[in-house]
């Protein structure tokens, strides 16, 4: 069981997640043509940040809200 608030605060961090990864992501293969080794870093750091918002949307999934009164 989860409070309300605290279920919309990680429905919030969800989406920015994916679409700060997301973005980020794109980032890096726009610098990968200059810059290979940073492009890179940005590529696999903004996959990584997007599979952990895809990963919480299973976990927001799983919680219930409390009952209100």
């Amino acid at each position: 069981m989860a409070a309300p608030h605290t279920l919309q605060r990680l429905h919030k961090l969800i989406w920015v997640l994916i679409y700060g990864g997301l973005l980020t992501l794109v980032l890096g293969f726009a610098t990968a043509r200059t810059d290979a080794t940073t492009g890179w870093v940005l590529v696999v750091g903004g996959a990584v940040v997007a599979a952990v918002g895809v990963v919480l949307i299973a976990v927001r999934a799983r919680l219930k809200a409390d009952p209100t009164p």
